[in-house]
């Protein structure tokens, strides 16, 4: 069975505090799980917490996808990189 990890994104409304949730979701309070994509791509790639398959359930995702300090789909390419590395992303 696929290890679930939960992302509180209420508070993603820049890159800084995207991935902060991002790396609290998947290493706990203060963890890390890259700072920008390119950073994203080397931890999905292991060494830096879990390794894909797992599953990602990303709350208030609209935040982030809506937030002005965010470059305009920003948040989508997020969820893009995840999923082309074998993460299974459910947005709520």
């Amino acid at each position: 069975m696929e290890t679930e990890y939960e992302m509180d994104g209420a508070a993603a409304t820049d890159r800084r505090s995207l991935f902060a949730a991002l790396g609290a979701a998947l290493n706990g309070p203060g963890g890390y799980y890259g700072r920008n994509l390119d950073a994203l791509v080397d931890c999905l790639r292991g060494g830096f917490g879990p390794q894909p398959p797992f599953t990602l359930h990303w709350r208030d995702f609209a935040v982030a996808d809506t937030a002005p300090a965010l470059r305009a789909g920003y948040a989508r390419e997020v969820v893009e990189v995840l999923r082309e590395a074998g993460v299974t992303v459910r947005l709520s």
